[in-house]
């Protein structure tokens, strides 16, 4: 078994290292450097046209896009760990949160971001669309507080869909994005903060 995953800090690969970590899968990891154009090489093009992280590739078979990543490796190696349901409903909401983390609330955050962040000109920001974006991350978290009040977890069990939708609340949090409000999402994310794959993660930075 080959698998190779291509990361940059500060990306949303941050989410597959984190799934990776869970897994316990062992990879060759290959750091890029985005600004420096580490994505843009013909190489890494061949690989993932996008020129964007992630990108794994598993036994010579290149795999982008960080929910289908979650998705594919949950089917492949997270059943037998417990860690991602088999085929049926459960397995359903799974998928529903993987993608509603990089769809729904993912273009908010996007949108915000492109309207506020030094990685976009300062020219081509705008305000009013920054409020517009903000104003939908927000009811994205009421909509997951909602979701999570009495439940440990998004479904019965600890599952890579909470690896995932975790991950990209802590890039909130890194955007001093204000979640005091949302009791049981901070409950949710402290439990899944508590995982040692979570600390491994985090101390390999």
């Amino acid at each position: 078994m080959s698998l190779t995953f291509y990361y940059a800090p500060m990306s949303t690969a941050g989410i597959t290292d984190l799934v990776l970590e869970e897994l316990a899968v062992p990879c060759e990891r290959i750091k890029l450097d985005i600004r420096g154009g580490g994505t843009r090489t013909p190489e890494f093009l061949r690989l993932n046209p996008n020129g964007k992280v992630p990108l794994i590739v598993h036994d010579g078979t290149p795999i982008w896009e960080s929910a289908a990543i979650t998705m594919y490796l949950g089917e492949v190696f997270g059943v037998e760990r417990h860690l991602y349901p088999g085929a049926g409903t459960q397995r359903g909401e799974a998928m529903k949160w993987i993608v509603w983390t990089n769809v729904t609330c993912g273009d908010a955050v996007y949108r915000f971001m492109r309207n506020t962040s030094e990685w976009t000109p300062a020219e081509q920001h705008n305000a009013k669309a920054a409020d517009v974006a903000k104003a939908d991350i927000l009811n994205c978290l009421r909509i997951l507080d909602e979701a999570l009040s009495g439940r440990n977890f998004l479904i019965d069990t600890y599952t890579l869909a909470d690896t995932h939708l975790n991950s990209f609340v802590d890039w909130l949090r890194h955007m001093q994005m204000d979640l005091s409000a949302y009791r049981h999402l901070n409950a949710w994310s402290e439990r899944c903060r508590q995982r040692p794959a979570y600390a491994r993660a985090m101390a390999r930075g």
